[in-house]
């Protein structure tokens, strides 16, 4: 009020320089629409969830490993294709499984032979130790043959079936399916036996 005329508009420069120079209209957009409540208070919560220090964000990084570690449980028993590990997702895989799952093989029953074999070694006999001797090397031979042609059979079909595709590793993922026992194979079985695919 009292101050010259040139320190005023020497001063008026520093307080017109944070604002615009022209003020907006407000009938004009403003180039963005409103977010919806919805939308903006979720952004208010995702900011404010933020882990303050590394044994919170640790925290929250095993639980959701924990979570996620659940939902691939649920998918190996249900067969859901989302939310299967890494090893068992994909087109290639589902069809191995299936492949695998439609034929019998020598290799499923192992653990129930292998059993039935030891508790007939128990049994001291002169010539049936033996025998059990030569059960035993058979089942092992009958597993090895049956798991070659299995192998065989598996990457031929395959060849067939995806001609393009990069198909390293099916074929010991299916071996390995072909040594459990059906009612224990993860993801579970979606074929009967002699079911064709």
């Amino acid at each position: 009020m009292f101050r010259s005329r040139s320190k005023a508009q020497a001063a008026s420069p520093e307080v017109t320089a944070d604002q615009p120079k022209q003020p907006r209209d407000p009938q004009a957009p403003k180039g963005r629409p409103t977010p919806k409540r919805s939308e903006a208070n979720s952004q208010r919560r995702t900011l404010a969830s933020t882990p303050a220090n590394r044994k919170e964000a640790s925290k929250r990084a095993r639980e959701a490993r924990r979570v996620d570690m659940a939902k691939q449980r649920e998918a190996l028993a249900s067969g859901d294709e989302r939310y299967l590990p890494a090893r068992d997702k994909g087109p290639i895989r589902s069809y191995v499984r299936d492949f695998v799952d439609a034929r019998y093989s020598v290799a499923e029953f192992f653990l129930p032979l292998a059993v039935l074999i030891l508790v007939l070694s128990m049994i001291n006999r002169g010539a049936f130790q033996a025998y059990v001797l030569l059960a035993w090397l058979v089942v092992i031979l009958l597993i090895v043959i049956n798991s070659a042609i299995t192998g065989i059979t598996l990457k031929r079909a395959l060849k067939q079936r995806f001609p393009d595709e990069n198909l390293r590793g099916a074929v010991p993922y299916g071996l390995m399916r072909t040594l459990q026992m059906r009612r224990l194979r993860l993801p579970k079985p979606k074929v009967k036996r002699g079911e064709k695919r």
